[in-house]
């Protein structure tokens, strides 16, 4: 089962979030909920974006310094509530925390745990969402072990998961995961799926569940995308009811592809409603915001 892990608010939380303490969270009011039944509003959906941030380089021409201004336009265009992020490093995710605003906040940790070292960050829209718990694990034989890889990566890799209440939706708690597979071996790969199945069932089975991700494989055509829908999820660009143009999520700062593979995915547990789904172009003169294109989906929890 997963351990629930208290949840601090912001400067705690993001200065120190290397540790996990296990102790009960504490309750707080919530306000009421005015929506009505059947079918809710578009701007009640929740908003979830999957986006590999590319790490802060100072290499040119895609700079960190370079890339910053149209992430922060993209960001602010988009306005999502939740996004599963990868690679991010410390002085990267708080340049994304200040150009997000006041009303984000943050949940992550670096993959050797309280370095500078590459996240999974979660980032939030704090007026929609509330964290109740969160936790880390690492995709190895040893789970709960800070920075371990037994599998063969080619870095350690690891999971975030944070545990929300939807303020808008009457407090509806849901489970958000977010990970970054290996690029390089296909085994570790395998076994991260298999170990994230494993875990995936110890959650609390009524509450919906939102996976987002790079996985370094194509959807529909590997075995961790096997493993993953095995394990009960659904791929929200196959289920939702409106998709965008298809492009492979992952150029390089190439010339897109058309119909490529998508290796960035959100993916849900069924009752989830998905929307719309769409992989995000956006650019500036010719400027990427990272060399992937973020994944996004419109969502109803329920």
């Amino acid at each position: 089962m997963p351990n629930h892990s208290r949840v601090t608010r912001r400067l705690g939380l993001k200065a120190a979030l290397a540790t996990a303490v296990t102790v009960p969270l504490s309750s707080t009011a919530l306000p009421s909920s005015s929506a009505s039944a059947g079918e809710r509003p578009a701007r009640r959906h929740l908003r979830v974006m999957s986006f590999n941030l590319r790490f802060a380089s100072t290499t040119e021409p895609n700079s960190w310094a370079a890339r910053r201004p149209v992430m922060r336009a993209l960001l602010h265009r988009e306005a999502p509530h939740i996004i599963g992020t990868q690679e991010g490093v410390f002085p990267q995710l708080l340049d994304i925390d200040s150009d997000l605003g006041p009303r984000y906040d943050w949940v992550g940790t670096g993959r050797l745990h309280g370095s500078h070292d590459e996240s999974m960050a979660v980032f939030y829209d704090s007026r929609r969402l509330r964290p109740t718990a969160y936790d880390h694990f690492w995709l190895s034989d040893a789970p709960d072990v800070i920075g371990s890889n037994t599998w063969g990566a080619a870095f350690p890799r690891m999971v975030t998961w944070v545990r929300f209440r939807d303020l808008a939706d009457g407090g509806r708690e849901f489970h958000v995961l977010n990970t970054h597979l290996d690029h390089a071996s296909q085994y570790a790969r395998e076994r991260s799926a298999s170990l994230i199945a494993e875990r995936l069932a110890g959650f609390e089975r009524s509450l919906p569940m939102v996976v987002t991700g790079d996985f370094n494989v194509a959807a529909h055509r590997n075995t961790v995308y096997d493993t993953l829908l095995g394990a009960g999820l659904v791929d929200t660009w196959d289920t939702a009811r409106e998709r965008s143009a298809l492009y492979g999520t992952f150029h390089g700062y190439k010339p897109l592809t058309p119909n490529g593979d998508r290796i960035d995915w959100i993916l849900t547990t069924p009752g989830v409603t998905a929307h719309r789904a769409s992989i995000n172009t956006f650019s500036d003169d010719g400027q990427f915001p990272s060399d992937h294109l973020p994944v996004q989906a419109s969502l109803s929890l329920g």
